[in-house]
């Protein structure tokens, strides 16, 4: 891909903005090849008013099952869900954002829906349809980035 001063046949006046003006037209053309998508019929704004599905049942069944150590037990490590003290030697299970939670107390949540009770850290689903609306969300969210970075880079 030729650069921002051979495509306009120009040398830049300091070496330092041929970087800045070189990142900006790069950044333009990714967002103007991602405008080329078409997604159809697909409507993605359906999942924004409902809760997410089930966390994918292999996904729970692999949760790690963790021991409380006598330090989380001396430091009254409570359940977020039962709100009842951990015990010294209980066997507990482990999201992946690292919060515990007892067994009987995580699994009927993940049972309705994906995400961590505490921090909302999505676990993967068994429904097609919201993986790929999370997909879409996510490239949403990276191109509404670079517009923001774009615009930012323009008028600073």
């Amino acid at each position: 891909m030729a650069s921002y001063f051979d495509e306009h046949n120009c040398e830049p006046t300091v070496p330092e903005e041929q970087y800045r003006q070189n990142a900006l037209l790069e950044l333009a053309r990714s967002l103007l090849s991602g405008m080329d998508i078409d997604l159809g019929a697909l409507d993605f704004t359906e999942w924004d008013q409902r809760l997410p599905p089930p966390a994918a049942k292999k996904v729970v069944e692999s949760l790690p099952k963790v021991t409380v150590t006598p330090e989380q037990a001396d430091a009254a490590l409570k359940c977020p869900v039962c709100l009842l003290e951990f015990e010294e030697g209980e066997t507990v299970r482990q999201l992946p954002c690292e919060h515990l939670f007892h067994s009987s107390c995580i699994l009927p949540w993940l049972g309705k829906t994906n995400s961590c009770p505490l921090c909302r850290h999505e676990l993967p689903t068994d429904s097609p349809e919201y993986e790929e609306y999370k997909q879409e969300k996510e490239r949403r969210q990276q191109k509404e980035h670079r517009l923001e970075c774009l615009h930012d880079a323009m008028y600073t």
